[in-house]
This record gives structure tokens, sequence and C-alpha cells, in this order.
């Protein structure tokens, strides 16, 4: 015995069978990988030499899922399906060897498994709920025969995986080996099953838990409650809980056609196309087309943060929870002071939660240090600036920092808006000038825009990216325009809510149309969760603007119980009466006679400008991708991932239809709906944002 094929490997290791996948970079199941395992098992299992048999990986992982660019495609070769059964029906002991992860179809091949057995840092689950789907190869028919209901529903319904430790404690994995030693601990325990004899334990005929499940509703309907916000628009999680109450109800084989019909529903669906198609573009972002991957990045070994109010302190723990020691410098003690406290407290809670152990919150707390004296700087690495968002403060604070730091340091820019090149002649190293554009709150959400500007050098470009992978982050480059991608479009869907509402829609009637599409809140809940006094001036203020009429009433938002919305105690919207009068005044004032706008319209003219401008952005080369703008959306401001993006999404209606209904409101209000160059061009050519080349 040796090589099946390319993938898959066969050898006798005394009177053990030994099937090793090695199939970079995570051993997916390919057409290759399925066709070799199921003609390894049908050796293995004829030899007589062979008393069990173990499958294990090469690599970095276990089999860590589908091959996701067979999705869709021609199925050729064994099934994942066939395997299943030979491995199931096996006369002899089959163990699966785990380490790094088993995800998707990779655990659900190891359910097929008689026994698995793992190392101490692997992670076992079912993540296919991110990509909208459910597990489609029994995986939700026989994880809950293991680990029971409850259990069950947490793994498909969030996707999440398990770490092995726990695995073993759910029954998920039969024994921990030591790390570094799986062949030898999968092998000791085949033969000790061999020599105890140890019933072959098929899960699909395990029927125990399932059982004492049964007749208990409260499980399905407690689960759906409790989720309901999280799962709010999503199919696949209410799909992936009815797969676990027919695991229930039904018997294994009813259970498996329940599963199969609704895995072919998802997968045709539009929600989860957009999903896979979001999964793909998060990992194209990295791709930049003049950036060679081998282009030499700069060591970033300490970090300094020139601000420690909101956006300084979050940016400070991204790189302190990468383990980089960082050096926060304010003017003011108050204000360092009050910082550094607000990052401890953040630590503080996630370990009250058990986010962190004791050690960790010393560990990270102890790599943010304070100063007051820019000069601490001197020797960091890359210094990003987050101080107030003035460009004379901006190029003010760049030209001390080129004078502090030390020559090859990266210098950059917390901006959400300014423009990077003038930012950059403040100093004497425009190549070593980038924008870092974190989201707030920035110890939390993933996405980083690099803003690229004229002169910034690509080794720099080629740092940023990789320092966002290390701390977790995905960053996208863009390049330098007012707003850059993400704030540029969210001005237009922000000028047409505000006209909207001068035309007589209510904020909460605006809010609710994006809430209804899937954003977690509308354009006005987030203006008050801001705040409506960001750039009011009190002397300068004459009610010109339904902000400035807001600020005057003293409603600046949450902060003050009332600004659109109303706020009890707890934060809780409700529409404020105040508001609507004083918006009906206004309005009234302005000479517009309100109109009855349906829901249609409301969306559409919130959604088809954004969409304009985004192609604006592509066509003057500011953003690489299209999809890269779906990134910048799904990941910054809450586009619901189901709906893949605002190109995505306008690919999907048609660019041609996007196009004639732009024209519909040109026709109505005016030059602002006229459909830019690219748009026209697009529409009359039949194609898609996705078919412009990078």
């Amino acid at each position: 015995m040796a090589a099946i094929n390319p993938v898959t490997d066969l050898t006798l290791d005394g009177d053990v069978a030994v099937i090793t996948l090695n199939s970079p970079p995570v051993n997916a199941l390919s057409t290759a990988v399925r066709t070799g395992l199921f003609e390894a098992f049908t050796q293995a299992e004829a030899d007589p030499a062979a008393k069990a048999i173990v499958l294990i990986c090469d690599g970095r992982t276990f089999v860590a899922g589908a091959d996701i660019t067979e999705f869709g495609g021609v199925r050729t070769g064994a099934t994942l399906q066939e395997v299943q059964a030979l491995m199931e029906a096996s006369p002899k002991p089959v163990v699966a060897a785990i380490h790094g992860t088993a995800l998707g179809g990779g655990l659900e091949l190891a359910l097929c498994a008689h026994f698995r057995v793992a190392v101490p840092s692997a992670r076992l689950g079912l993540p296919e709920v991110k990509l909208g789907l459910l597990p489609g190869a029994g995986g939700t028919q026989r994880l809950p025969r293991i680990v029971g209901a409850a259990k069950a529903l947490e793994m498909t319904g969030f996707g999440e995986p398990a770490p092995a430790k726990d695995a073993l404690a759910m029954g998920l994995v039969d024994e921990l080996t030591e790390e570094g030693k799986l062949r030898e601990g999968a092998l000791a325990f085949a033969r000790r099953a061999v020599a105890e004899n140890r019933p072959l334990r098929k899960v699909r005929e395990d029927d125990a838990k399932v059982i004492a499940d049964r007749g208990k509703p409260e499980i399905f309907a407690d689960f759906r409650k409790a989720n309901a916000r999280k799962f709010r628009g999503f199919l696949a999680p209410e799909y992936n809980i009815r797969c676990i109450e027919a695991a229930v109800a039904l018997p294994f084989a009813e259970g498996i056609k329940e599963e199969g019909r609704l895995f072919a529903e998802l997968m045709a669906g539009p929600q989860s196309a957009a999903q896979r198609f979001s999964f793909f573009a998060e990992r194209e972002v990295a791709k930049i087309p003049d950036i060679p991957r081998e282009t030499p990045t700069v060591a970033i070994k300490k970090v300094g943060i020139l601000g420690a109010g909101t956006m300084g302190g979050g940016i400070a723990m991204n790189f302190a929870n990468a383990g980089i020691p960082v050096t926060i410098v304010e003017v003011k003690q108050e204000a360092l002071d009050r910082g550094l406290g607000v990052i401890r407290g953040n630590y503080e809670r996630t370990a009250s939660r058990g986010g962190l152990s004791a050690e960790q919150l010393a560990t990270r707390t102890g790599l943010i240090t304070g100063s007051l004296d820019i000069a601490a700087l001197a020797d960091a690495d890359l210094v990003i600036e987050a101080v107030f968002e003035r460009m004379d403060i901006k190029k003010e604070v760049f030209a001390k920092l080129d004078a502090v730091c030390k020559p090859g340091a990266i210098l950059a820019t917390n901006t959400s808006y300014l423009n990077i090149d003038e930012i950059a002649q403040a100093t004497k190293r425009p190549e070593q000038v980038i924008g870092l554009h974190f989201f707030s709150p920035a110890n939390v959400m993933r996405l980083v825009e690099i803003i690229r500007a004229d002169k910034t050098s690509k080794s720099v470009v080629a740092t940023a990216l990789a320092l966002a992978k290390q701390i977790g982050k995905v960053g996208v480059v863009v390049g330098v325009s007012p707003g850059f991608v993400g704030n540029r479009m969210l001005a237009r869907r922000r000028a047409e809510a505000e006209a909207l509402v001068l035309e007589g829609v209510m904020p909460w009637e605006v809010d609710r149309v994006l809430f209804d599409f899937g954003f977690p809140m509308g354009e006005f809940a987030m203006a008050d969760l801001a705040g409506l006094d960001i750039g009011w001036n009190k002397e300068t203020s004459k009610g010109s603007t339904l902000r400035e009429v807001m600020c005057e009433l003293g409603r600046f938002g949450q902060k003050t119980g009332g600004g659109f919305y109303d706020y009890d105690a707890n934060r809780n919207a409700t529409p404020s009466p105040v508001a609507e009068k004083a918006i009906r005044e206004f309005v009234a004032r302005s000479g517009v006679t309100p109109r009855k706008i349906s829901d249609e319209e409301i969306l559409d003219r919130l959604i088809l400008p954004m969409i304009d401008e985004g192609a604006k952005i592509l066509d003057e080369g500011k953003a690489i991708r299209s999809s890269d703008i779906d990134v910048i959306w799904v990941m910054g401001y809450g586009w619901p991932v189901y709906r893949g993006g605002p190109m995505y999404y306008a690919d999907q209606l048609g660019l041609a239809a996007v196009a004639d209904r732009m024209r519909t409101y040109e026709k109505s209000l005016g030059k602002r709906f006229a459909p830019s160059p690219l748009l026209e061009r697009l529409a009359a050519e039949g194609k898609r944002f996705a078919d412009l080349k990078s």
C-alpha cells in the first residue's frame, strides 16, 4: 500500500491501516480528496492485515471543510456521503485523528468514524451558517445524537468551533492525546479498541440523547427567542434549528431527508450566494495588483498612539492584544488618566465575563504605557495619530512627529475624512505616511480602511496590510478622496435621508426602512448615538438645519435622553413627539408641502445614490475592486451580509434596472439622481461591477 492519488496515502503501521491526507492548504474536501478517501477506505477494509483504520491529515489541520470553490458546480468522483457510508459501515474500528480544525464537512466526516482522538489545541465545529448554509452531510442529524439538541443548536446556529477540551466534555471527542504526538496517540487508541473489542459506535444509530430531548419544544422556543435579534433577517439559523428539530422528532433516515431538502433550498437561494461572495471578497482585499507578495515590510515592534480618546484607546488595545507594546501620548494628565482608565475598564469587564485570565489582563494592560511627552514616541516603528478632526491640527501634529520619530518610522492618521496627501506634505517623509482609518469601537470592529496617499511607498502599504492581519483586522486599501470609500458613500445616503425628512417623512420611518432592509440601525438612530452636537456651535447656530434645530432644543441624542428619538434610562428609543413637532414646523417654514412617500421610494432613494457613488469611486480608481467596497460596507457599516454589499446588490438588481430607476428619480428630484458615467456605460453594455478589472 502507498499513494492512492496525489493527495491520499494508505500505509500499514503494524496491524493498523493509516490513511493520510495532504491537500494544502486546509485539506478541503475536493474531488481529489473525496475520491482518494473512498479508494483508501475500500482498500483498507479489504486488507486482512489491517485490524483498524486511522484517518489523519498532514499539514496544519485536519479537514477544515468543503471545497467552497466547487459549490454550485457539477460534482464528480465519490461524494462525501459515499465516503461516510464506507467509514460508518466498516467492520474495523475507524479512528479520526484531529489536529488544527475539523470544520463543516471535516467534522461531518469525523462523525462517521467510530472514534475521534484529538490534540488539546484542536477545534471542532459546523460553521456553515456563516455561509448562509447548514451542514448538508448529516451534521445536523449526527451532532445532536452526540451532544444533545441544546448544544447542537448553539454549534450550528452560531457556527463557532468548540475547543478540544470542551469537545471531550460533551462527548464529541473520545480522547485527547499529547500535543505533537497525534499519530502515536491515535494508533495506540486504535489498537486498544481492537484489543478490548470495543463496540463500533455508529452515531446515526445512537438515539438516546435525541429521545431525551423529545417532547421538549421549549428547547427550541427558548433558543429562538434568545437569539431573535442576532438572527434577524437570516434564513440559515432558522433552517439549522428546523434540522435539529427533525433530528429530535424523526428517525435518522427521515431527518437526513429534511436536512437535504433545506440545504438545497439555502444553496439555491440568494442569501447563501451573497454570504459566499462575501467570504471570498474578504480574502481578495489583500491582493494589490502593483504590490507583489514578496514586497519587503517594516517590522512593527513598538507602536505609538497620539490621543487617548475613545479611538486612540481602542486602537491601542488592538496592538496590546497582539502582544505589541504601545505608548499613548496626550497633552494633559487628566485626559491621559481618563483614557488609560477606560482601557483598563474595558479589559476588566472582559475578564469578569471570563474572556481574559488574570494573567492576560495584567499582560495586556502592562503593554500600554502613557506619556505627556511626544518625545516618548521617538523609538516607535509606527505612530498613529487620533486627534481632533481638523486639518490645521493634523498638519501641526505630523510636523512634530516627523521631527521626533526615527528614520523609517511609519506615520499614520486615523482621519475618517481629511486629505492625507495634504497631511503628508507637513513631513519630510511623505512616502512613510499612510491612513489607517479604524472604525468605532476600534477594539471591536474588524475593518480598517488603509488609505494609500500619492507618495505612500509600496512597502508601507504592504506593512499596513500585514499588520491589519496580525491584529485581527481586515485591511482594505483605498485611495484619497473626501471620506475615502465608506464615509463618502454614507454622505450620499445621509443627504438623501435628510431630504426625505424635509419632504415630510419622519426620521423613524426612514430608519424603519433601513432596519427592515437589514441594517442594525437607521440613519437618525445612528446620528443620535454619535451625538447631534458633533461640530455644532451654539454661538453660530441659526436653526437653518434640522440638526441645528435639535441642538438648539438641547436634544443632542442618546447622551441627553433625546434627539430625533426619546430615550429611557436604558437608552431604549421611541419616536419623539417633541422632535416630530419641531420637524413639522421646520418643514412648514421651508414652504414644502409634505407628501406620502412609499417604503419602496424611501429605500431606492437611500440605496441607489450609494451605489452611484460607489461607481464614481471605482471610475476614479479610489477602490481596487467593487468587492472591496462591499467588504467595507459589510464590515464597517452594518450592510447585511446576506445582501452581499451595495455593489453586489446592484449587480443582482441589474445595472440597467439601477440606471433606469436613477433616471426616473432624476426627472422628479433633479440632477443628484443622474447616473454616473460608469454606471451608464456598464448598464448599456449589459455588464456588472464585478466584471471590472482591478
